[in-house]
């Protein structure tokens, strides 16, 4: 990772829907600092859709306490505070998974320096083969946690 400049991250589903089924783990922590000037977030358009559709059926199925319009105000709260992309796609695709393409077509037009997911295995050579590490949430915050305790000591 270039030194100078906050960590580009794209946040997968998954970690979205993880946040909103617990807040204890590594993936609520995360979302909480979003906007805290330690990392930016890259959105695109499809994604935010994917968040949206997501997060209201697991919503439902999962019978929690979260309305549509609570979702749509945390996804649009996401915006305010991200780096927004158009993606037209134009890499071949790469992973197993067709889904999660737009994951990482956007992470290689916003130059991110990390896609954070809980499937790792979906992403296998994704560092190799573009230079964007793939971390869990937990390795994310772990990472953020290293980076304030070097700038404590500059």
């Amino acid at each position: 990772m270039k030194r100078n400049k906050l960590p580009q991250i794209v946040i997968d589903t998954c970690v979205l829907i993880s946040a909103l089924l617990s807040r204890r783990g590594a993936s609520f922590n995360l979302l909480k600092r979003l906007g805290s000037g330690e990392f930016e977030i890259n959105l695109s358009v499809p994604l935010c859709f994917e968040y949206e559709s997501i997060a209201k059926r697991i919503a439902i199925e999962k019978q929690l306490l979260l309305t549509e319009k609570d979702i749509e105000e945390l996804v649009k709260i996401m915006t305010q505070s991200a780096n927004l992309w158009e993606i037209y796609f134009l890499t071949r695709p790469f992973l197993p998974d067709p889904n999660d393409e737009l994951l990482l077509e956007l992470a290689f037009h916003a130059n991110c320096d990390f896609i954070v997911t809980h499937n790792l295995k979906d992403f296998r050579g994704v560092k190799e083969s573009f230079g964007i590490e793939v971390v869990t949430p937990r390795q994310f915050i772990q990472f953020l946690e290293t980076q304030n305790q070097e700038s404590f000591l500059i």
